[in-house]
């Protein structure tokens, strides 16, 4: 994984407060009450991280690359963001959906030059761009084996992260090491099983901060954060501080 330069780990100020904006899809996304017990891990970041870094979640349901970038949702976050802010951008799983030309890109042309644009918007505000690979999903093989199911995606995002000199938080395959350890059957109470719905893409409360957790440590490895930003990496989360607001007015 690509390292970031140790300044992009060094705060606003000396006490400086940052903001870490969240760019992605429905798996990093704010749920809300009607959803529950569908959780995001972007919502259990903040768990994981000191009170002086804020995250801001701008993922949401169902987009792309494309499709972030055509509803102005990355120019609402660039209208936002600060030098010494960070901006953690996860896409994939349906820049895949190649039946919607609204949302597919192909993984080599038009993702990757998408990718391009969110990290020159925020180099351009003086702030940190991160890629992070999509989480994968839970798959099993009939012997008990995790499986990928993100095609040449994640392979385009290292190629970015490499080309450009960013940090890379390999989730896909942090988060594949992790279903391959829990196994087929453990990783059902990681995801969005419900007595009647069996989604093996979204989590739970549990899963959210496991990935979380992953995302927290990534940070870390790669010097984006420093060891004082970070906080419960090896903390037990209890589940119930994962809440669902009452309404989605903010999801525009």
């Amino acid at each position: 994984m690509a390292a970031a330069p140790a300044a992009a780990a060094s705060p606003r100020g000396h006490h400086g407060m940052r903001t870490l904006y969240i760019a992605g899809d429905s798996t990093a996304a704010q749920k809300y009450a009607d959803a529950a017990p569908e959780t995001g891990w972007g919502m259990a970041l903040p768990f994981f991280l000191h009170q002086d870094v804020a995250v801001a979640n701008h993922a949401i349901n169902g987009r792309s690359t494309k499709s972030f970038l055509d509803e102005g949702r990355l120019d609402a976050i660039l209208e936002r963001i600060q030098p010494g802010d960070l901006l953690l951008i996860q896409f994939g799983h349906n820049d895949q959906k190649i039946t919607d030309p609204t949302r597919y890109t192909e993984p080599w042309t038009g993702y990757q030059d998408n990718l391009r644009r969110y990290i020159a918007g925020a180099r351009e505000r003086g702030a940190v761009p991160v890629l992070a690979t999509s989480v994968e999903r839970r798959k099993f093989d009939a012997n008990g084996t995790a499986l990928r199911t993100l095609g040449e995606y994640p392979a385009s995002m290292r190629e970015v992260a490499r080309e450009e000199g960013l940090a890379l938080l390999d989730l896909q395959e942090l988060s594949l090491a992790l279903w391959q350890k829990l196994g087929p059957e453990t990783t059902k109470t990681y995801f969005n099983w419900t007595p009647t719905e069996q989604d093996n893409t979204h989590f739970n409360p549990p899963g959210a901060i496991a990935v979380a957790r992953l995302v927290a440590a990534e940070l870390l490895h790669t010097r984006v954060l420093a060891p004082s930003d970070t906080r419960r990496l090896d903390d037990e989360i209890p589940t119930r501080w994962i809440t669902w607001p009452a309404s989605e007015e903010n999801r525009a």
